[in-house]
């Protein structure tokens, strides 16, 4: 019984830290230019 608190204890704490980092990659603006990253990789300049 104790070990099933446990783990439901971790998986709080993980999903909290992982809804942590989602919020702060909102914040910071990660996902406003989802097409700029397409667009670099299609059209890479040469190496120099």
């Amino acid at each position: 019984m104790t070990a099933i608190l446990g783990l439901m204890a971790l998986s709080l704490v993980l999903g909290g830290a992982g809804l942590a980092v989602f919020l702060w990659s909102l914040r910071t603006g990660q996902y406003e230019d989802l097409q700029g990253a397409a667009n670099r990789i299609l059209h890479d300049e040469a190496p120099r």
